[in-house]
């Protein structure tokens, strides 16, 4: 397959300000382990809002321009030395589909010692890393992209989309990850999802899934709702109808017989949405944190004393790996014919558009937009 010289990529230049759409270099040569992709759809997550809006630069450096996006499928176009497999040993030719992750070092002590590779202290990102420079094509939201030779691979299912896929290679592999770090499940257990997004409502399936007894998603706006209880929530609680946050603790404490939830897990990413999962808890119950970004503005008080008392276990999770895409791949292949991924993206846009791509994400008019990168004429809805 021969490779182009250019490529097209929608490009943040300042924060806030309209992406541009410019022509960057493909690289002809790829390193050992690298792969060129063509990518098929990248979907827009609430990072990427956070990126172009520039809260990111809190939590993660930046240097512009970058190309957003960092959930993503794409056809293998051209393959580098030792880049015939996927991470799980798969045989990996010209056009097959992959999902693939940042790419962590390997050898430092994250890496290596505690086995949390999204904690590495040398990870190379997409769409944080510029594309001024070579290998430029580092980010979704465009016609190609370069996957680094550390960066983990996994060949897509046949029986998944292309969408659904580029959804779980982020959202998705996240939840997955932020359900395994919190430990098993039990069919008679209580859960609370706090936010009716695309992880809010990844979580409501898996959580259904994996047995819950009973889940309570938490979010706005209605038609989202009416997704998760399609997903198998059994009570849902809109932040327009129940805008007060104690009353919305209350709400979740009475359908629960007074007493707090099993497990809570925080995606909505609302500033004050820790303390008031704090309060849904119940006595040594689990809270799992993972849709909060840090930086200026976002502290909030917190009684550490509760915490001991209640004794309740807290974590968090950042990002996902290798495993995590797996997992989230698998589940969408076993689960498609019980959940509706397709309702999550339902919308197509080309380059040219992305930056209303992402303007409807933040309007809540869209839950997951999906860049045709290749698409010749807008697909965005009327």
């Amino acid at each position: 397959m021969s490779i182009p010289k250019v490529s097209r990529a929608a490009v943040l230049t300042e924060h806030g300000a309209p992406l541009e759409v410019q022509e960057l270099p493909v690289p002809q040569e790829l390193e050992p382990g690298a792969l060129l992709v063509k990518i098929e759809a990248a979907t827009v997550c609430g990072s990427d809002l956070h990126l172009w809006d520039g809260s990111l630069a809190g939590s993660q450096a930046l240097n512009l321009p970058v190309i957003p996006g960092h959930e993503m499928v794409g056809s293998v176009v051209a393959i580098g030395p030792d880049a015939d497999r996927d991470t799980f040993g798969r045989p990996l030719v010209e056009g097959d589909r992959i999902c693939f992750t940042h790419a962590s070092c390997n050898q430092c002590d994250h890496c290596r010692l505690d086995n949390q590779p999204t904690l590495c202290t040398n990870r190379q990102y997409y769409m944080f890393t510029t594309c001024a420079r070579p290998p430029y094509l580092v980010g979704g939201f465009a016609e190609y992209c370069y996957v680094f030779p550390n960066s983990g691979r996994v060949k897509v299912p046949d029986e998944v989309p292309t969408e659904w896929a580029s959804a779980a290679s982020c959202a998705l592999r996240t939840v997955v990850h932020s359900f395994d770090r919190i430990g098993r499940l039990n069919p008679w257990e209580t859960v609370v999802i706090q936010g009716s997004g695309p992880l809010g409502l990844f979580a409501t399936a898996l959580a259904d899934h994996l047995g819950a007894g009973r889940i309570i998603t938490i979010g706005a706006p209605e038609d989202r709702l009416k997704i998760a209880t399609k997903f198998g929530a059994t009570d849902v609680i809109s932040i327009e109808q129940v805008p007060n946050p104690q009353d919305r603790v209350d709400a979740v404490r009475e359908r629960l017989g007074g007493r707090g939830a099993d497990l809570v897990f925080e995606f909505s990413g609302a500033r004050s949405a820790f303390t008031e999962g704090l309060g849904m808890i119940k006595e040594g119950g689990r809270y799992m944190v993972t849709g909060q970004i840090d930086g200026p503005g976002k502290e909030v008080p917190v009684r550490p004393g509760f915490i001991t008392r209640q004794q309740l276990t807290i974590m968090g999770t950042w990002s996902g790996h290798i495993a995590e895409y797996h997992k989230a791949l698998q589940f969408m292949r076993v689960t498609r014919d019980r959940y509706d991924f397709g309702a999550l993206v339902p919308n197509r846009y080309s380059l040219e558009e992305a930056t209303e791509a992402l303007t409807r994400m933040r309007a809540q008019l869209d839950i997951k937009p999906v860049l045709v990168p290749h698409a010749k004429q807008p697909k965005a809805p009327a």
